[in-house]
C-alpha cells in the first residue's frame, strides 16, 4: 500500500491499530471472546498454531510467518472500528477532504513558464466526487499509480487551474510522494 491508500486508512481511524503482531492476536482473541478455535479458523490455521503464538511460555511459543504476520495484520484491519470507519466514510464522501501533501509537482505549459518539476507542500480541500473516486478505487484494489492519476487530475482542477479559473491546457504531473495525509472538510 502506498502512502495516499495509508492516508486514506488513517483518515478513518479514531485510535491507532495494534502495531506487534502479539497485540494482533490479543486484539483477534478479544474481538473472538478468546477463543483460538475461532481466531484460528479466520485465519486459516490450526488451533495448536494459534495457542503457541499466544502462549506465554518459553519452549512451547512460536513467531507467525511472514504469510500468516500479514494475515494477522489483514484480519485486524478489517476487525477494528467497523462502524466508526463506515460513518467517517460516508462524511468524507458527502462534504469532501483535505489533502495534505509533499510531492513531486510538474506541469507542461506554454511556452515562457517554468515547467520544471519541483517538490511542493500542499494543501487543498477537494470536492467529494473525489473523496468517492478514491474510496472507490482503493476498494476496487487499484494500485498506488492509479490513486496518483486520480489525485494529480483533482489536484491540476483545484491548485493549478483554480477551479478552471485560470491554467487552460495545463497537464500536471504529480511524483515521489513522500506523504499524503488526508482530513474530512
Amino acid at each position: 500500500m502506498g502512502q495516499i491508500g495509508q492516508g486514506l486508512e488513517r483518515v478513518l481511524r479514531t485510535r491507532p491499530v495494534p502495531s506487534s503482531t502479539e497485540a494482533r492476536l490479543r486484539f483477534l482473541l478479544t474481538a473472538h471472546r478468546g477463543s483460538t478455535r475461532r481466531v484460528a479458523a479466520h485465519l486459516g490455521v490450526s488451533q495448536r498454531t494459534v495457542q503457541r503464538w499466544v502462549t506465554t511460555k518459553s519452549p512451547a511459543r512460536r513467531r507467525p510467518g511472514p504469510r500468516q504476520v500479514r494475515a494477522i495484520e489483514e484480519a485486524v484491519l478489517a476487525r477494528s472500528q467497523p462502524r466508526i470507519r463506515a460513518r467517517l466514510r460516508a462524511r468524507a464522501e458527502a462534504e469532501g477532504i483535505v489533502l495534505h501533501t509533499r510531492a513531486r509537482f510538474g506541469f507542461t505549459a506554454p511556452a515562457g513558464s517554468s515547467d520544471d518539476p519541483r517538490v511542493r507542500w500542499i494543501t487543498q480541500g477537494l470536492p467529494r466526487e473525489v473523496a468517492r473516486e478514491l474510496f472507490a478505487a482503493q476498494d476496487a484494489g487499484a494500485g498506488k499509480e492509479q490513486q496518483t492519476v486520480i489525485l494529480a487530475r483533482a489536484l491540476g482542477h483545484a491548485y493549478f487551474r483554480d477551479w478552471g479559473r485560470r491554467g487552460h491546457g495545463l497537464h500536471i504531473t504529480f511524483d515521489d510522494v513522500e506523504f499524503a495525509d488526508f482530513s474530512i472538510l
